[in-house]
């Protein structure tokens, strides 16, 4: 059997060295149109920071080390420009000679990726202005870092790729503005945890511009002038652009191969396309969202290894391997910060017409007796039945193991009180007896019980003037800064100034995070007054996230 790949990578790369480990006999052709055939993408942005030194440890593989190892012919610098189904060949163009040539194939597996969206803006092709997709672009970027005179960068677009070159500009000592055209950024969570994010990197000096649109790009003496919507004019030395990816479709398209409502290629369980002998993984195909059920485009490295790896499977062993989708797990390092998300948002769940209710809290990494204890806050959003849609994660520690476990929640099916049951490892410096995830369920479960009913950030400045606010934290806490017209009883005296409340209003209660006033409104509930209402992950939640408001009116 004759095999090929278009596209290296991670999911070209991984299908051919699966493909050979079960079949010997194979022969496996791998064309890929850049000079690398397999390397760490997700890196990059690292080596241009610095924290990754040796530019050779992104290479995970070369075309030597294919052959020798698996026995597979990569072919670099090889653009395949043309497939033909009918005759099950693709036409290949050698980027060094321009000849072309035609090989042909008994099954082929298409892994062309996604490419950078890039803007229809006047100057977009001004050479200070950079995407980055693989080594070339990586080393492209890190020559223009080291150019004498360069001092500061502009990156348009806050999702993973472009905070984390936000991170490492900033890192080798460059000034750095982040463009976004959303009033927040990273897309993945909801706003009260992007508004810590926004707090966090404006803390180390990174300028954010939100619900900003990039409109023109101009050289301006020996510097490159952004402009935008609303009228602003910022001198740079260099140009990141980031505003997200799409599918790289043309051949699939060309081709004739059925492309999905979203614009990748529509494969089915087996990672098949509609062409039998074709099969497509990665960020080039369409997925079934777990949560939703309906297509997503998933652009994650975790998803398109899995895929090769079933995709090779049911080609050397006849269609036995399915891939069942995915909840799209994901993780960014920001300086000291971790930002991660699992299912749907709540953008997503009202677009679908999910009903949902969604819950914060916030907690530590492990035990607050143990030294070095560091904020981390979990948001989950979760149907009135239970089930678990989606959850964030944003903190200083342990972030990414409690994404992981509410990952698999999601993705088995389950409940916030699944969230209740999880064992996980504990000792004080690990984590808490009733972990954050544990919490975050607990929460969810009196929600769904009638124990507690609670409101949001955003329902405070808006509520009825006849609501009554009650501030249950201490003196010194309320002097430090408290919600206007709020009326303050510390929890430990409520008992004994009940006759304070007001009966027949409503009532909301807020402390720090949560956790007291959710005491303070079973007080409440028990002692007969009806309508109360405790302030979801508290006051930090609702002057973090109204901060960030002031913070993009005034920039």
């Amino acid at each position: 059997m004759k095999i090929v790949i278009i596209g290296g990578v991670a999911g070209g790369a991984t299908a051919a060295a699966r493909l050979r480990r079960l079949d010997e006999k194979a022969e496996i052709v791998l064309f890929e149109r850049d000079a690398y055939v397999s390397f760490a993408n997700c890196g990059l942005p690292y080596h241009i920071g610095g924290v990754i030194e040796r530019r050779k440890d992104l290479l995970l593989q070369t075309p030597r080390g294919f052959k020798s190892r698996y026995d597979v012919d990569a072919r670099v610098l090889s653009e395949v420009i043309a497939i033909h189904p009918d005759s099950k060949s693709v036409t290949v163009r050698e980027v060094n000679t321009g000849r072309s040539y035609v090989e042909g194939y008994d099954k082929l597996i298409v892994s062309t990726g996604a490419s950078p969206v890039k803007p229809n803006i006047n100057g977009v092709d001004n050479e200070r202005i950079f995407t980055l997709r693989n080594i070339p672009d990586m080393d492209r970027i890190k020559a223009a870092v080291a150019r004498e005179g360069v001092g500061s960068a502009v990156v348009v677009g806050a999702g993973f790729i472009g905070l984390e070159m936000a991170e490492n500009l900033k890192e080798v000592g460059l000034s750095v503005t982040v463009i976004e055209q959303l009033n927040q950024v990273m897309s993945t969570v909801d706003y009260p945890m992007a508004a810590m994010v926004h707090r966090y990197l404006r803390s180390l000096g990174v300028s954010l511009l939100l619900g900003e649109t990039v409109t023109a790009f101009e050289t301006a003496g020996d510097r490159l002038r952004v402009h935008t919507k609303s009228e602003k004019a910022i001198d740079t030395d260099m140009v990141i652009l980031s505003i997200g990816v799409r599918p790289d479709t043309k051949l699939a398209r060309e081709a004739g191969l059925t492309m999905g409502c979203l614009g990748g290629i529509k494969v089915n369980d087996y990672m098949q396309t509609s062409h039998p002998d074709i099969y497509a993984v990665g960020d080039a195909v369409e997925v079934t969202n777990l949560v939703t059920g309906k297509p997503a485009l998933i652009p994650l490295a975790g998803p398109a290894n899995k895929q090769a790896r079933i995709a090779a499977d049911n080609i050397i062993m006849g269609n036995s391997r399915t891939y069942k989708g995915t909840v799209g797990t994901s993780i960014a390092k920001l300086f000291d910060m971790s930002v991660a998300a699992v299912g749907a948002t709540e953008r997503l769940l009202q677009k679908e017409g999910i009903e949902y209710i969604t819950s914060i809290c916030h907690g530590a990494s492990h035990s607050g007796y143990y030294p070095g204890a560091l904020p981390l806050s979990l948001k989950i959003n979760f149907a009135p039945d239970g089930k678990l849609l989606g959850a964030q994660a944003v903190g200083f520690g342990g972030v990414d193991k409690r994404i992981d476990l509410l990952a698999q929640v999601i993705r088995n099916g389950g409940t916030v009180q699944d969230l209740q049951e999880i064992e996980h490892a504990y000792a004080p410096p690990f984590s808490s007896a009733k972990d954050p995830v544990n919490m975050a369920g607990f929460i969810a479960e009196n929600i769904l019980q009638g124990r507690l009913k609670i409101i949001h950030w955003h329902d405070v400045d808006t509520r009825d003037p006849e609501t009554v606010v009650i501030d249950v934290r201490t003196k010194e806490e309320y002097q430090g800064g408290h919600i206007e017209q709020s009326l303050h009883i510390p929890d430990d005296e409520l008992r004994e100034r009940l006759n304070e409340v007001p009966k027949g209003k409503t009532i909301y209660t807020y402390c720090k995070i949560g956790l007291r006033g959710y005491v303070a409104a079973r007080i409440l509930m028990q002692y007969g007054f009806e309508e109360v209402y405790n302030l979801s992950g508290g006051y930090d939640t609702y002057v973090c996230c109204n901060d960030s408001i002031a913070q993009m009116s005034s920039s």
